[in-house]
């Protein structure tokens, strides 16, 4: 079992690099779907995700189609949008038979209406307020991923650690 997050045409570096290093820290592959509106080896991106970029499996997809080429069952496919009815943390997603996909959209215009429309049973929101349009990608990404490996028992994941200079012991 694998847990992807997975950013749909991203515009900011700081964001994917953001999501990157959480990536590294839990396990999770992050896949791109082109195009990108940025370089990959933008100063924004590499200063974001910081030294963590060997720590992380990246796929690169040349378009959406290209991208849903590589999921073999949709219904691990889990698209985040704020136009969602039922919240992320009603869904379960504990099978750790399975690779689980969470969708995020472009930073200005989020997923594709149609693609959401094609998929809405597949589609979960975030609960907030209505005081903002929407949340910064990075956190929304930091906390699905880590709704689902709570959810999964944290696999993989060291859920405490002795340090040698452990400033609560």
């Amino acid at each position: 079992m694998t847990n992807h997050i997975v950013l749909y045409e991203p515009l900011i570096p700081a964001n994917t690099g953001n999501i990157a290093r959480t990536c590294a820290g839990t396990n999770t592959v992050l896949d791109l779907i082109e195009p990108l509106g940025f370089e990959t080896d933008d100063k924004h991106l590499k200063r974001a995700g910081l030294d963590y970029w060997d720590q992380v499996q990246i796929n690169y997809h040349k378009n959406l189609d290209a991208f849903l080429a590589t999921v073999t069952d949709r219904k691990h496919l889990y698209l985040i949008t704020k136009f969602a009815e039922q919240a992320y943390s009603d869904r379960d997603v504990s099978d750790t038979n399975s690779d689980h996909y969470f969708m995020f959209g472009k930073e200005t215009t989020g997923l594709p209406e149609t693609f959401m429309r094609e998929n809405e049973a597949q589609c979960l929101r975030i609960p907030m307020s209505d005081h903002i349009r929407a949340l910064n990608l990075s956190n929304c990404a930091a906390l699905v991923i880590f709704e689902a490996l709570r959810q999964q028992d944290f696999p993989g994941l060291e859920k405490s650690h002795l340090y040698d200079n452990d400033k609560l012991k």
